[in-house]
């Protein structure tokens, strides 16, 4: 049996079990998913001891930034991201990765939404948005708006992600001005109990082609259904979820599982 499990604090809402175990299911893999809540002074000592037994973890907040430094290798991606959401063991040796913006370009693909020569704009900083820009500077964008209530502090880490493609740090209210293809909401705003408020307004929303949200608590967020309501392709993060999920599942497996399994995992969560 292989045993798998997801690192981080205050696990008792996490879907990872239920995700891991549909894919266990469809993939007919015998193995286990356990929350490992742990304090961030723990990891020094878990991350070898589980080296030994665990095939590889998940790991969330607040230990994706802390666990960096003590694995033995880390994906160029996940080192560009600044943040480690899945770590693979192999003969007691750990390596990081970060499938999130592997997820989120799944879903995108999924969905016919095109970022390559496109403009988008990223709202929020965090370490979501992150593996958005991630996605977007290897899928060669025209344009990355990162938007902040703050563009001053964003961080020149998030900056330098973008590579050569022409970047702006823009506040919300610059953002009013600026047309493009695609507004991504990679901030909290409007996610289950405080729903019915979303990051920017209708007219914002009007300027882009297609809106996404990386919320998937609700189903539709009022970004989403402001975007709809204008005749906007408007997906929510529900596939991403899904989708990074099944991209660990291709770095533990060592083989490629593909969009079918998300989508179909996707599908299982939505009728929950």
């Amino acid at each position: 049996m292989q045993h798998f499990g997801l690192l981080g604090a205050k696990l008792g809402h996490s879907l990872s079990p239920q995700i891991h175990g549909m894919i266990f299911e469809e993939l007919g893999i015998d193995a286990d998913y356990k929350l490992l809540e742990l304090p961030a002074e723990a990891l020094k000592t878990a991350v070898p001891e589980l080296a030994q037994s665990y095939t590889g973890v998940n790991v969330t907040i607040p230990h994706k930034i802390e666990v960096m430094p003590l694995l033995d290798s880390i994906s160029a991606e996940a080192a560009a991201i600044g943040a480690v959401n899945t770590i693979s063991f192999n003969n007691g040796k750990s390596c990081g990765y970060n499938t999130d913006w592997l997820g989120f370009g799944m879903m995108l693909e999924y969905y016919g939404i095109k970022t390559e020569g496109k403009k988008a704009a990223v709202l929020g900083i965090g370490g979501a948005s992150r593996a958005v820009v991630q996605y977007l500077a290897k899928s060669r964008a025209k344009e990355i708006l990162l938007v902040s209530r703050n563009p001053q502090a964003i961080p020149q880490q998030v900056v330098e992600i973008c590579g050569n493609i022409k970047t702006r740090c823009l506040s919300y209210e610059e953002l009013a001005g600026e047309t493009g293809d695609i507004i991504i909401n990679c901030t909290p705003v409007g996610m289950y109990p405080k729903t019915g408020v979303s990051p920017v307004t209708e007219a914002v929303i009007k300027n882009f082609g297609a809106a996404a949200d990386l919320i998937y608590n609700p189903a539709e967020t009022e970004f989403l259904r402001m975007a709809r309501a204008c005749g906007k392709t408007a997906v929510n993060g529900l596939l991403m979820l899904a989708a990074q999920a099944v991209a660990a599942q291709e770095i533990w497996q060592q083989r490629k599982l593909g969009t079918d399994l998300a989508v179909k995992i996707m599908q299982r969560l939505a009728e929950k």
